[in-house]
């Protein structure tokens, strides 16, 4: 097995580096220069005010979103769990229609650009901040650097290049396109889009024909067939109390539970992501919104059968020895593993989605950093008085150094391409809370500034107690219900179940304070919001409509 790239791999590859740098320059040069928009304007620098599509805001969505840590440890999952790990890309896109119908609106509609904002807006400036730093050190310290780190391993591990070379690649080229801005981001996301969806596609391709050869038949479609007799405990979405990988996916849960905890807080709540649609009118933002959750619906055809068809060859001894560690076998190798076995020229192709999903995770990322830096910080801190121009080149040094501060902290992470699951896990500590805050904060007037600061600090507090507490007592009372697992003698919670629980006591803690903060005379920032704001036009609701009858016909084909 090659684990390097032939030429004709790297006339790919550059082929498609030259496209996405020249297109971003050519954007660059037309938005400074050509159609009237100032460099200083800090709102087309950071949110491409007015300037993005419906198919730009949809592509740079899922473009910042696909990064390593699905490419590889999606597949990894699917490797291990099988398509019940496709419930996060498909109650994505049922989320993604829920966020472009009730949370943006609601963003728009009061000029909100940040996520500190709204919190300074909705409650107050203490919580803005408070949350502002804790974002923009979650952003830089773990997301950033993680996103670096893992897409330079897989990137080596797929070429055969030097780890640090790949880091300072990465960054250097996110570095590149982020400094253009907003605009030049959402639109060379739609290349990296193209790029991501057709490498993805033809590894998914030759995985099946692998599959479908080992077997003595050929084709997509008969590759297809053989996985799901094959594999077939790996093609059910809803796992039953004794699957060993039920404290993963909890049952009913991925449809009633967490995974709308995770899902809202993600898509509906995250400076990151939301960043893609507030620079638009409503009717853009929706329709970006709607596209992506169509392309959401797609990503478990290139990110989770890839490592189903890896485990089915694994089975048959074909990657035996590519697939273990030290003896162990290591599910986020499938990706990798697979990548190396492509034909040449496929091979380079594949090598550019991979570097296309990681360069724009970095991009939009470091995008969300100089967002919230310069406007919640810089500017209501440190200079007040900034001038337009001013907070775009503070913004612009603000990228650079958030990227420096990656490669440099990335080499000592101590980690390998984490699990999909964990990521999730550790990022569900402060999601109940954070999600609570947002959605009183949305719909609720009563809901006070010590309200948000109870789910935030003690949502975080009880996530970590209810993590370590299967170490201190017996849960083995919980488990009749389905609120505990047993895992080598001892009884945990399911980490979506967790967030569940978390999520309801945020909810109520945040209710009884707000009653009686406000019976005593506390004054809240109530938000702009009315029922009209939630109408949405027919292309919308029909695309809507769309999307939730394939997901009723997904689910009960493969439940």
């Amino acid at each position: 097995m090659q684990h390097q790239l032939a030429t004709l791999d790297y006339i790919v590859f550059f082929f498609y580096f030259l496209i996405v740098s020249g297109y971003g320059i050519w954007i660059y040069r037309r938005k400074t220069g050509h159609d009237g928009t100032m460099e200083g304007d800090s709102k087309d620098y950071f949110l491409a005010e007015g300037s993005l599509t419906w198919w730009a805001i949809g592509s740079s969505l899922i473009a910042s979103n696909i990064s390593a840590e699905q490419m590889v440890a999606m597949a990894g999952s699917g490797f291990k769990l099988g398509l019940a790990i496709a419930t996060y890309e498909w109650m994505a896109a049922l989320t993604l229609v829920i966020v472009g119908v009730f949370f943006i609106p609601v963003y728009l509609k009061n000029k909100i650009f940040t996520m500190p904002q709204f919190l300074h807006q909705r409650y107050n400036g203490t919580v803005a901040m408070i949350m502002a730093i804790f974002w923009l050190m979650l952003y830089v310290v773990v997301n950033l650097t993680s996103i670096l780190y893992l897409g330079a391993v897989a990137m080596s591990s797929v070429a055969g290049l030097n780890l640090t070379f790949c880091l300072y690649a990465l960054a250097i080229f996110a570095v590149i396109i982020t400094l253009g801005g907003m605009k030049v981001i959402g639109f060379t996301d739609v290349i990296q889009v193209f790029f991501l969806i057709l490498g993805g596609l033809a590894t998914t391709y030759l995985a099946l024909n692998l599959v479908s050869e080992h077997y003595g038949t050929t084709g997509v479609v008969n590759g297809f067939r053989l996985l799901t007799t094959q594999a077939n405990d790996h093609f059910h979405m809803i796992f039953n109390r004794d699957n060993p990988n039920y404290l993963d996916l909890p049952g009913l849960t991925v449809l009633l539970g967490g995974m709308w905890i995770v899902n809202l807080n993600y898509w509906g709540c995250n400076q990151y992501i939301t960043q893609r649609a507030l620079g638009a009118d409503l009717p853009t933002a929706r329709g970006g919104l709607l596209f992506a959750a169509f392309l959401k619906l797609m990503m478990p055809i290139i990110v989770v059968l890839p490592g189903i068809a890896a485990y089915v060859l694994f089975k048959q001894n074909v990657f035996s020895t590519e697939m273990t560690v030290n003896g162990v076998v290591t599910p986020d190798r499938a990706y990798p593993v697979l990548l190396n076995i492509l034909p040449v020229g496929l091979k380079g192709l594949s090598f550019a989605a991979l570097v296309a999903a990681v360069v724009a995770s970095l991009a939009g990322k470091a995008n969300s950093i100089a967002t919230i830096f310069t406007l919640d910080i810089y500017k209501k801190v440190l200079n007040p008085e900034a001038s337009e121009k001013k907070m775009v080149n503070v913004g612009k040094t603000a990228v650079v150094v958030a990227m420096f501060i990656g490669v440099l902290i990335s080499p000592h992470l101590g980690i390998e391409k984490g699990g999909f699951q964990y990521i999730q896990e550790y990022t569900g500590f402060v999601s109940p809370g954070i999600f609570a805050m947002f959605l009183l904060g949305f719909f609720w007037k009563r809901a006070t500034s010590s309200a948000a600061l109870f789910a935030t600090i003690g949502g975080f507090l009880l996530s970590c107690l209810l993590k370590f507490l299967p170490g201190m007592m017996d849960l083995s009372f919980l488990a009749p219900i389905g609120f505990a697992v047993p895992v080598n003698g001892v009884y945990e919670i399911p980490f979506l179940d967790r967030m569940g629980i978390v999520f309801i006591f945020c909810i109520i803690g945040m209710i009884l304070i707000s009653v009686i903060e406000t019976s005593r005379g506390v004054k809240t920032n109530g938000l702009e919001v009315d029922s009209s704001m939630f109408r949405t036009n027919r292309s919308f609701a029909v695309g809507s409509m769309v999307i939730a009858v394939l997901l009723t016909v997904l689910y009960t084909v493969y439940w």
